[in-house]
């Protein structure tokens, strides 16, 4: 496995052809970078590109990314200046200002900067990009402020035990239910990257977001749920076309920062002890890498593999701690083994494009610290395992081909199969060597919904070009694993914490403005697991159901 993991990198570093270059599409652009997607499921674009790494380089496919659409070439924007020799360009990238309320309580993942808060926030960013011959400079600070308004976070009703079990959990993973106590702002260098580009090839450091896989809603190992990390990149700008098919792939080495904030405001104790056990301040690195390989033999199908792994910088030691390809983890099966010094994720996943059905169908499978042992992982194919799979299609109108129904419903699982190892701590995300666990300032890395969280998803809109409108049902069990830990003794398992949500969206552009905005309404079911007024009958136990609404309003203004 490891001369293979290394063989598929090298390939697509040997065959590299072409020489353009372009400033990225940053992961969750609004309308713009899914608009390239369905254009691929329509067959107007290459079926050669796999959209499970991005952020895209999509100059490619369309002579202006940012005006993608053929209702819009006519659009003079004036936002590119280039010297007389040619040599030197800039770009000014588009503005904009995105906002999201929650009523009630947080709610909602893949939104970059912005934080799991009750009440307002925002975010602004814009930039430019420059280039000069191979060098090429993207500036896209992001800016976020967030009222963080208090809200009821664990259920003061349960008993101590249960708040202990409760830090036993997020005592080893860095995901507050509350970023602190007063307004929040931050600043960041967002969507920012330095590279030296040479024909399909590009290196450099960037603090822009990733999305590996072929997920929609959730991705394993990497999304934009968290703000972007700084790293150290060597990637493919587009597909490296091969005599056996094309390749894309991309490595990377990067740190990660802690919220340095508890998982409950206030703390709480047990025994006369504070629950909360601060975490370390050591830095950590992450590396990974991601091979994608479009076989020559079946057009539209894709085939990768993804690996992470992170450890304290203080335990770097030698090329194997600092490279994602060699690295060796011990299971750990039973409360008695020791602590891993480092942690990894993997995943194989395969898109199955069909242009001529304008579909798609995708899935994603995931192992948490493997043992890297073929026969041990066929045997237990459920241990440490999660998923994702999904299906994608357009339904052109009859008498108006530029106007499609799109279908999409997406499952994601990251609920573990065993209550014992529920007991052990032993759920994605969640580690007891690192202890931060699998996130970058407070969220996930990896999906959104979250250790031990489950989702269902459904969305159906109407589109063309770059217009949007639609409608999405979900059903989001919060972290089964740790219901399952916390109230194993009882036997009490009524009170799984299930939001069910329905919501509007739309995405519409004018000119050189797009709009965008969503309106979802969530019912949340025995919120953070909690009941009212028990009696001695469990079937007559109260819930302790909220209600959400959440309202999301955008503008993007491309120069």
């Amino acid at each position: 496995m490891k001369i293979i993991k290394l063989s598929l990198v090298c390939a697509f570093l040997i065959f590299a052809k072409s020489s353009l270059y372009s400033q990225s599409l940053p992961v969750g652009t609004k309308s713009l970078e899914d608009y390239f997607r369905r254009a691929q499921l329509q067959g107007r674009a290459d079926t050669n590109v796999s959209f499970t790494i991005r952020p895209l380089y999509p100059g490619y496919l369309s002579k202006n990314i940012f005006f993608p659409d053929s209702t819009e070439r006519n659009l003079d924007t004036n936002s590119t200046w280039v010297s007389k020799n040619g040599k030197l360009k800039t770009i000014l990238l588009p503005f904009s200002f995105q906002t999201k309320a929650n009523s009630s309580h947080p709610s909602g993942w893949n939104d970059g900067p912005m934080i799991p808060a009750k009440g307002f926030q925002a975010v602004v960013s814009g930039g430019v990009f420059v280039q000069y011959g191979p060098l090429a400079i993207q500036l896209a600070p992001e800016f976020i402020g967030a009222e963080n308004a208090e809200f009821d976070t664990f259920d003061k009703n349960h008993y101590d035990v249960i708040y202990a079990r409760y830090y036993d959990i997020y005592n080893n993973v860095d995901l507050p239910a509350r970023f602190g106590s007063s307004p929040y702002a931050r600043a960041y260098w967002g969507q920012s990257s330095i590279r030296l580009n040479y024909k399909s090839i590009s290196a450099g450091v960037s603090t822009e977001n990733l999305w590996w896989g072929p997920g929609i809603r959730n991705s394993l190992l990497m999304s934009n749920t968290a703000p972007g990390f700084t790293h150290l990149t060597l990637n493919t700008t587009k597909p490296i076309i091969t005599p056996v098919g094309s390749f894309e792939g991309a490595i990377i080495g990067g740190s990660l920062r802690n919220s340095n904030f508890a998982p409950l405001v206030p703390d709480k104790s047990y025994f006369g002890t504070n629950l909360y056990v601060p975490k370390p301040n050591n830095w950590r690195y992450l590396s990974g890498f991601i091979v994608t390989w479009q076989p020559k033999w079946v057009p539209g199908l894709f085939l990768g593999l993804d690996q992470t792994q992170q450890m304290y910088g203080k335990n770097l030691n030698g090329i194997k701690d600092y490279l994602p390809f060699f690295s060796t983890i011990k299971n750990n099966n039973s409360a008695d083994s020791p602590i891993n010094s480092k942690d990894q994720l993997s995943a194989m996943f395969m898109r199955w494009l069909w242009p001529q059905e304008h579909a798609e169908i995708y899935f994603e499978y995931g192992k948490y610290n493997n043992s890297q042992n073929f026969t041990q992982e066929l045997l237990n194919p459920n241990n440490a395992r999660a998923y994702i799979f999904g299906i994608r299609k357009l339904l052109p109108f009859k008498h108006r081909l530029d106007e499609n129904i799109l279908i999409n419903v997406e499952v994601t699982q990251l609920q573990g199969t065993s209550i014992a190892k529920d007991i052990q701590g032993q759920e994605w995300y969640v580690s007891q060597g690192i202890r931060q666990g699998y996130t970058n300032q407070g969220q996930e890395i990896g999906a959104g919904v979250g250790p031990g969280g489950n989702l269902q998803s459904l969305e159906v809109s109407w589109v063309k070009g770059l217009k949007k409108l639609g409608l999405q049902l979900e059903r989001y069990v919060h972290d089964n694993d740790f219901y399952y830990y916390a109230f194993h003794d009882s036997q009490d398992y009524t009170r799984h914490w299930v939001d069910l949500s329905m919501g509007f969206d739309g995405e519409w552009n004018y000119k050189n403005l797009i709009f965008n905005a969503q309106l979802q309404f969530t019912n949340s079911l025995d919120y953070q697991w909690g009941l009212s007024q028990p009696g001695n009958d469990i079937a007559f136990q109260h819930q302790i159901n909220k209600f959400n609404l959440q309202i999301q309003t955008g503008i993007t203004y491309r120069f």
